[in-house]
């Protein structure tokens, strides 16, 4: 009785644990697309500068390294957030089918704003 009741209570414990990781995780990804979004304008921004001249392409190449970076860190935000998914679907003992899975494209399909100008 007391290994079943164990054995429960790890079950819950897991579903809790991976449930706060999604609400965590949403989060994080929300406040990451904001700072995606600044770092996007700030690049739009330095080109203009650069190319009326009161800035250094120095600047331009900053603000698209910040940008870039912003964006690996939404994506690898993104890349935890399904692994809780995943986390949380084992721990509340269930699965899908493959017919159940979403395509590539609707995968790979991602609702941003359009890329900075190089």
């Amino acid at each position: 009785m007391a290994t079943y009741r164990q054995t429960v209570l790890t079950a819950f414990q897991g579903v809790e644990d991976n449930l706060a990781a999604l609400r965590i995780l949403e989060e994080e990804n929300r406040v990451q697309d904001q700072a995606v979004a600044a770092a996007q304008q700030s690049v739009i921004l330095a080109t203009n500068q650069y190319k009326a001249g009161t800035l250094s392409y120095l600047n331009v190449i900053t603000a698209q390294t910040i940008y870039l970076s912003n964006e690996v860190t939404a994506v690898q935000l993104r890349g935890r957030r399904m692994a809780a998914a995943v986390a949380l679907i084992q721990a509340l003992g269930g699965g899908w089918s493959a017919g159940e899975l979403p395509s590539t494209k609707e995968v790979t399909q991602r609702e941003r704003p359009a890329a900075p100008p190089p």
